[in-house]
């Protein structure tokens, strides 16, 4: 039985064992899934020894994706440009792959939800790890614009350069008044129930506001966009089942219906 496993520290919250023990069987596909705590500074070490019994594959959450970005031989053009990898897997040359799904994930999931993303204008809001996941696919699926604001404009800027003049830098008080159809939090704010601080003039023609983050209730910025004019609000939930989707795809070479799973991890959060 092939061997796969997600790596974190923690770890314990991860819901990617179920969610690929579902796709799995939805697929017909006979593999094994476990979620492994790595030590912080060791996880080059655990990853080795994932493989030496046996491992095929993995994915990566925090704080390792820069260190699985580093120890991969081969780097896809989506982890080169998010400068991370949540995706590992070894060929048939017994060479390590890198490779991120988070942004196509998001794309996934934003067409999943109806968004017309070729044409349309962005405001991406804040620059970390996660914005620069998410800008490549964003501008592959035919985003015109995006503008990627941050309460310090100097990392939003670091991260423009890396793309086109397609991406717009700025400071939350700098945001250019412009018609944002979908408006994109991936600040790290709803960890302390908060969202960014924007004008909400921002939102008024705001088709869907997405939060990258979720949790049982509507987050902070959901609640607060609702209130100021955004037509729709989603979280990242159905992003995290879509990269996951991604991931097994590059595994396994097929594609799982991600409605039921995240049908299911809905259910999940709504009872807790």
């Amino acid at each position: 039985m092939d061997r796969y496993a997600v790596f974190g520290n923690p770890i314990r919250q991860s819901k990617s064992p179920l969610i690929h023990t579902q796709f799995a069987t939805q697929c017909a596909e006979l593999l094994s899934y476990e979620a492994i705590l790595a030590p912080v500074d060791g996880f080059a070490d655990s990853w080795r020894a994932f493989v030496k019994g046996g491992g095929k594959g993995g994915n990566v959450t925090a704080p390792f994706k820069q260190q699985a970005y580093q120890l991969a031989d081969v780097l896809s053009e989506r982890a080169l440009q998010a400068g991370a990898v949540n995706t590992l897997y070894i060929d048939s040359n017994g060479r390590l792959h890198g490779d991120n799904t988070d942004g196509i994930g998001l794309v996934a999931d934003l067409q999943r939800l109806g968004v017309d993303l070729p044409g349309c204008a962005v405001l991406l809001l804040g620059a970390g790890g996660a914005s620069r996941g998410v800008i490549g696919p964003l501008l592959n699926a035919g985003v015109q614009q995006l503008v990627l604001a941050n309460r310090t404009q100097s990392k939003a800027q670091l991260i423009a350069e890396s793309f086109t003049n397609t991406v717009y830098a700025c400071g939350f008080a700098e945001i250019p008044n412009k018609p944002y159809q979908l408006v994109i939090n991936a600040t790290s704010s709803a960890l302390s129930n908060e969202r960014p601080d924007i004008n909400p003039s921002h939102l008024q023609h705001c088709l869907l506001a997405y939060d990258l983050s979720y949790s049982s209730e509507p987050t902070a910025f959901m609640q607060w966009s609702a209130k100021h004019g955004a037509l729709r609000q989603a979280d990242g939930l159905g992003m995290l089942v879509s990269q996951a989707a991604e991931a097994f795809y590059i595994w396994r070479g097929k594609r799982p219906d991600v409605t039921p799973v995240l049908a299911l991890l809905q259910q999940q959060l709504k009872a807790r």
